[in-house]
């Protein structure tokens, strides 16, 4: 009896512990089903998001890229034992991470106090640049937009501060190139609504290369080398932007249509530096505030998109576009010391509203890692930055991969500074031309090098143009 009783006892604990291994058998299937289907939809989730929205936002904003290269080597030294450790402060602090992590789960930056109320108040932060990579110039300031009122948007007041009204226009640098007039009308960036222009043609007079003659005269017959090709185009969607030190005078957002005081200055150095070195470059010289009629600087990207593609048109193989500006910063957030000398610091700015930015920004940072590593404080970052206050948020960056915006220096940047960051700024652009072109680069004259004092050499941090 006891017996019997024993055995069906055993049975019994057989019975449900086969019970429970099949209920909790049947719960990990649950889990795993459940899983597999909350990851299917994600993943469907996922790839409907980037049918239906072709903005690059999200991945502009990406956790990778708000992490430093440090952080990745601090990981790699986790593992690798004798890794040499950088000079920089660990990017495992308690600070950082703790800051990273905040970000990550609220979208909050506890170092940027307004963007706790961003998303809540309109426009806010619609046109907040972004930082897509650092730069060793510093990454505490975005670069800035003078925002003036919207009378000054299509103004007939010329704001040539401290420019004599009767100077000639011309740098005395421009071979070929016709001498933009002063004229009603500013380059002033701001806000406001207004009713778009008819589309105005740009004169070919306003349009040459760095080597005299039209955008699409140039030929083996009458130019040496590889020049006589027009490939890179330097042009200026804002050309009155000026720099204080040039005016001779003191302004919060200077401007002047004389090319020898604004951007146009630092879009001829660079322009003639790639002549000197073997790649023929055109260099756009249109004061659009004066040669299109009911001039608005909300336009600006229109008038100059205009004129990419006039050139571009006239000379097949161009590809590379360069749209030179200036950052509307003081002296001190915009210039970096470098082995004695004083450098204008430099921003890439690649738009929101171009779906395929990523091969701008493999672009832009062949020519950033090439300032770091030659000139580290030079480059402040490659920044993404939407449309507002008049820009278009795609910034003709989807007339070429190989086109980007950089800022050059500020308000208060001198002639010096300017110019050597010109010649360094041009040296990588040639750098990533020829390594793009390794077939040209073994048949390109040697005496365009030869032209340039000192082209090509590479120099440390302390090394200067």
């Amino acid at each position: 009896m006891n017996r019997k009783w024993f055995q069906l006892w055993n049975i019994g604990r057989l019975r449900g512990k086969l019970l429970d291994v099949l209920s909790l058998g049947r719960t990990m299937l649950l889990l795993a089903g459940g899983s597999l289907v909350f990851f299917m939809l994600l993943g469907a989730g996922g790839l409907a998001g980037q049918k239906l929205n072709s903005s690059p936002i999200p991945s502009m904003k990406g956790l990778a890229s708000s992490l430093s290269s440090g952080f990745f080597m601090e990981l790699l030294g986790l593992e690798v034992p004798h890794l040499p450790e950088g000079k920089e402060p660990s990017a495992f602090s308690g600070e950082k991470v703790t800051s990273f992590v905040f970000r990550l789960l609220t979208s909050v930056d506890p170092g940027d106090p307004k963007s706790l109320v961003s998303r809540e108040m309109p426009g806010l932060a619609a046109d907040d640049p972004f930082l897509l990579r650092e730069g060793s110039g510093g990454t505490s300031g975005a670069p800035a937009d003078y925002h003036p009122g919207v009378d000054e948007i299509a103004s007939g007041d010329d704001t040539d501060t401290g420019a004599d009204p009767g100077a000639d226009h011309g740098t005395g640098t421009e071979a070929g190139a016709d001498d933009p007039a002063a004229g009603n009308g500013t380059d002033n960036p701001g806000g406001g609504e207004a009713t778009q222009p008819e589309a105005t043609p740009v004169p070919d007079s306003a349009v040459t290369g760095e080597n005299g003659g039209s955008p699409g005269s140039g030929n083996a017959e009458n130019n040496s080398g590889d020049a006589s090709i027009k490939r890179i185009l330097i042009y200026h969607s804002h050309p009155r932007e000026a720099y204080n030190p040039l005016l001779g005078a003191q302004s919060d957002n200077p401007s002047s249509a004389v090319p020898s005081k604004n951007v146009m200055l630092v879009g001829s150095y660079i322009a003639k530096r790639l002549e000197a070195r073997g790649i023929g470059t055109v260099h756009a010289q249109e004061d659009y505030a004066t040669e299109v009629p009911d001039y608005n600087w909300n336009f600006s990207y229109k008038y100059s998109r205009i004129t990419v593609k006039s050139v571009m048109a006239a000379n097949q193989e161009m590809n590379e576009l360069i749209d030179i500006h200036r950052d509307s910063q003081r002296h001190g957030k915009t210039t970096a010391e470098i082995g004695g000398k004083s450098y204008a610091q430099v921003y890439f700015i690649l738009g929101h509203a171009n779906k395929n930015w990523k091969q701008n920004e493999a672009f832009a940072n062949q020519i950033h890692q090439l300032l770091e590593k030659n000139y580290p404080g030079v480059s402040r970052g490659i920044w993404g930055k939407s449309s507002g206050n008049g820009n278009n948020g795609e910034y003709n960056q989807t007339l070429s991969p190989s086109s980007v915006l950089i800022e050059v220096g500020g308000i208060d940047n001198t002639a010096d500074e300017l110019k050597r960051t010109a010649d360094i700024l041009a040296d990588a652009i040639a750098e990533v031309y020829w390594n793009s072109h390794d077939a040209e680069k073994t048949a390109a004259p040697e005496q365009g090098a030869a032209k340039l004092e000192g082209a090509g050499a590479k120099t440390s941090a302390g090394g200067a143009s």
